[in-house]
């Protein structure tokens, strides 16, 4: 099989599409979609953001050292487009995709986005300048989960919310399960 060798450039794809919700000290809340976020650590539990300085949500979590990441559904993929092309320089993002501000746990002042399954509360312990962007290194404070995504025995059924991807510019909701974890080396009965 020929393949074409290209510069280098980020290909690792498909990535979760999360809203980031953050607010200032003024109480001035905004939101930003991101694409360039992960899981870090386990233990203590930690995630990342990589935000260009440019955006104005940036200053808000730089300024208070929290955010939250919502994470993303079918239903909310029109918000989370939106969200992310749109400044909320110009724009009230909360208004104008009627989305509901929550009150976070554990924060002082980033708000949750209500209609988003799962809020993780973030702190950030460390900020890396790594170029066009800088990512938050943050530890979850807390998480939230929408209790109609319970089973009966208390388990949170995430891939029953219709979670969001992001793969090279497009939007896709995940598709058929293809086995759990350790699916590959459990023995036959």
């Amino acid at each position: 099989m020929a393949k074409q060798i290209w510069k280098p450039g980020n290909m690792l794809y498909p990535l979760p599409a999360v809203m980031v919700s953050a607010a200032g000290k003024d109480g001035e809340a905004n939101i930003i979609t991101v694409a360039w976020t992960g899981t870090i650590c386990s233990d203590p539990a930690m995630l990342y953001i990589s935000v260009r300085p440019e955006r104005y949500t940036y200053h808000m979590i730089k300024e208070t050292g929290e955010f939250v990441v919502n994470l993303t559904t079918e239903k909310l993929a029109r918000a989370t487009d939106w969200c992310g092309v749109r400044s909320g320089r110009d724009v009230d993002k909360w208004k104008e995709m009627r989305l509901t501000k929550g009150k976070a746990e554990e924060l002082a002042y980033a708000p949750v986005i209500k209609e988003s399954p799962v809020n993780i509360e973030c702190r950030v312990a460390d900020v890396k300048e790594l170029g066009s962007h800088h990512m938050f290194i943050a530890e979850v404070a807390a998480v939230q989960a929408d209790e109609k995504y319970m089973s009966r025995t208390g388990k949170l059924e995430l891939n029953a919310t219709g979670l969001l991807a992001y793969s090279h510019g497009e939007y896709m909701t995940l598709g058929r399960k293809l086995g759990r974890f350790g699916w590959s080396v459990k023995k036959k009965t």
